[in-house]
């Protein structure tokens, strides 16, 4: 199997990690290379749900090594508490072994989460709908060179100098949203803790990845969030705080350009988006409320209810360009079952002008009409369905038109979210 990334083709939640999950069976290694607890990736294993946000979805692989990588950030008390803790209790071995942390990885500390509290709760600032976890934060430090490492948990002299500095500066930013001060003392014991505890984890993890490649090993690249909310592609400022195109995946792991040989957008069969921002195929009454019913569309990080909509083509092709895509895995086919028909955006019409090609304008977003193609609805009884050719005929159309819309050909479909419930096209 050659190296392969998986992306998220709209605003997320398209169900990369079921199907990180069943390609990582032939894999070496899996390797998560931006964001961080922000994500949820859901995965059904006989009936069983395992949610993980920062932990590679190949972790459910006995043999496979994870990475998180450089370009992501970690909270690690819900990386030890919750995610190590819930493998552990469904007894998946993780060790030093089988899970690799970069040392470059910068850290949400408790200050970035009450920033991110204070200004999604503030009347004065634009509400871009995030999870609160402290990842625009985080990054914000990153890029402004005041943040702390995965590596400067593992030194307490040095992470004490560091808090040292920028406390102060915290301290005014969270007097001026409404919350008490914090103790260098008191934040330095419980993060010098966790870096005992996540030691053995720590590495140089593009150099794994560079042992992994040259001994003929095969890598997973396994996206977060969707194109859609990238933070230069986007639909800025409803977007989130990383670069989640194909593009970032060298920045974020170390890993070189030329050695990624496919590269996988996950497509949900129609479409939904968590928070706020711009949505022009959003259905707000019955049908809408259906497929998030059906579908489950309740996100995995924040239970918060997705909005969802018919599958927008613009959208689509604009994703497939950025990062040049060459197959579609196709999701959630099954939630449309039973529509008496079901719709296709293929432009929009925005005042007098009809145009065809996705735009991240705001005004233009959020005052356009989409222009629909309409298809006969279907049912199929997936239960009974193994192959591509039992689907019923309308499916079929559905499909066909999503390849030769997007020049791109839809390879695996998923019909519900256990491994099992997986059509492989070819």
């Amino acid at each position: 199997m050659p190296n392969i990334a998986i992306i998220g083709t709209q605003w997320g939640d398209e169900g990369k990690g079921k199907i990180v999950d069943i390609l990582a069976g032939s894999a070496d290694c899996v390797v998560r290379f931006q964001g961080g607890n922000n994500a949820g990736h859901t995965i059904v294993i006989n009936g069983k749900k395992i949610i993980l946000h920062h932990i590679p979805s190949g972790i459910l692989h006995k043999r496979i090594k994870c990475v998180i990588g450089n370009g992501m950030v970690i909270d690690p008390e819900i990386l030890i508490n919750k995610e190590l803790e819930l493998l552990k209790s469904e007894n998946f071995e993780v060790t030093g072994d089988n899970l690799k942390i970069s040392k470059n990885a910068h850290v949400i500390m408790p200050y970035h989460k009450l920033i991110e509290q204070g200004r999604e709760n503030s009347t004065k600032f634009l509400k871009v709908g995030t999870t609160k976890r402290g990842i625009g934060p985080c990054y914000e430090d990153k890029v402004s060179r005041r943040g702390i490492k995965v590596l400067d948990l593992l030194d307490e002299k040095l992470l004490i100098n560091k808090l040292t500095e920028i406390i102060d500066e915290k301290n005014s930013l969270l007097k001026f949203y409404g919350f008490k001060k914090l103790e260098v003392n008191e934040i330095s014991e419980k993060y010098i803790r966790y870096g005992e505890i996540l030691k053995e984890f720590v590495n140089d993890t593009h150099l794994t990845l560079i042992e992994i490649e040259k001994s003929g090993g095969n890598i997973i690249f396994e996206g977060a969030q969707g194109t859609l909310l990238d933070i230069d592609h986007g639909t800025y400022p409803f977007v989130t705080s990383s670069n989640t195109v194909s593009g970032n995946i060298c920045c974020g792991s170390g890993f070189g350009i030329k050695k990624i040989d496919k590269i996988i957008g996950i497509v949900k069969a129609y479409t939904t988006r968590v928070g706020l921002g711009p949505f022009p195929t959003e259905l707000k009454e019955n049908t809408g409320k259906y497929l998030r019913e059906r579908g489950g569309e309740f996100g995995s990080t924040t239970g918060r209810p997705r909005r969802c909509g018919w599958l927008d083509i613009p959208a689509l092709k604009y994703a497939v360009n950025i990062n040049n895509i060459t197959e579609i895995v196709l999701t959630k086919l099954d939630v449309l079952d039973g529509l008496d028909e079901v719709k296709v955006c293929v432009g929009y019409k925005y005042k007098d002008k009809i145009f065809d090609y996705f735009t991240t304008d705001l005004e233009v977003l959020e005052n356009c009409t989409p222009i629909y193609k309409t298809f006969k609805g279907w049912d199929n009884d997936y239960k009974k369905i193994d192959n591509f050719n039992k689907l019923s005929s309308s499916a079929k159309d559905y499909i066909k038109f999503i390849e030769d819309e997007l020049n791109v050909p839809v390879t695996i479909i998923s019909t519900g979210p256990d491994r099992k419930s997986t059509i492989f096209k070819n």
